[in-house]
């Protein structure tokens, strides 16, 4: 193995270790706890850490049951991955496992606007673990307060591995998250694209990435 891909493993095995450990609750699903998923997220970010580009990290909410919940990949879905020809994709198609089908909107629009980026941003949520409606999994709910206090060790711990260069919320429960952390940076905001917001999306996550322009000559 090469001496990279070896350090790139062990830097996260704290985050990972903590991530297994989280007992799914009575409204909240660890899809973590899955061996598969929890892979697909470690390709994830065992990629984005090796192409050494990570300049932008994107703070969303929550996982969603038809996204994240099914891929382990925030802002992603099944059908995301196995059709999308974004090179991200077509890398990790090689090597995650899938083991459902399903779209979701924001997924696609986000990765819509990615498309012909020169830079993959970091994608993370405010709370990591899927949030549902008492007695319905297929459902999504807003992270309480308390549950956006929980994520924050994840967040602290991938600015200290990634060192991102822009830090930037896609929604309120994000931009919460990131507040509460009394960063030395500017939180810039992404409207999050449900409930009408796809314009203010676009025209905020653009303004975001167009930090690429300034950051590619460290692209791989």
């Amino acid at each position: 193995m090469h001496q990279s891909e070896t350090k790139s493993m062990n830097i996260f095995d704290p985050f990972f270790k903590r991530l297994q450990r989280r007992a799914s609750r009575d409204q909240a699903f660890n899809p973590y706890k899955d061996p598969y998923l929890r892979n697909n997220l470690k390709f994830y970010f065992e990629y984005l850490y090796g192409i050494n580009q990570n300049q932008i990290l994107l703070i969303g909410e929550a996982p969603g049951y038809k996204g994240c919940r099914l891929t382990g990949i925030p802002f992603s879905s099944c059908d995301l991955i196995q059709s999308s020809q974004h090179k991200l994709f077509k890398h990790l198609r090689k090597k995650i496992v899938l083991q459902e089908s399903a779209s979701e909107n924001t997924a696609a629009m986000v990765w819509e606007q990615l498309e012909d980026k020169k830079i993959i941003p970091i994608f993370w949520n405010a709370f990591p673990f899927h949030p549902f409606n008492k007695g319905k999994q297929n459902s999504n709910r807003a992270p309480s307060t308390k549950e956006v206090e929980e994520g924050q060790w994840y967040i602290k711990e991938l600015i200290k591995i990634f060192e991102p260069k822009t830090i930037a919320a896609i929604g309120r429960k994000g931009e919460q998250a990131l507040q509460k952390l009394d960063l030395k940076t500017e939180i810039k905001y992404i409207r999050h694209p449900s409930y009408g917001g796809k314009s203010d999306f676009i025209k905020h996550i653009n303004e975001v990435m167009s930090l690429d322009t300034k950051y590619s000559q460290t692209a791989k």
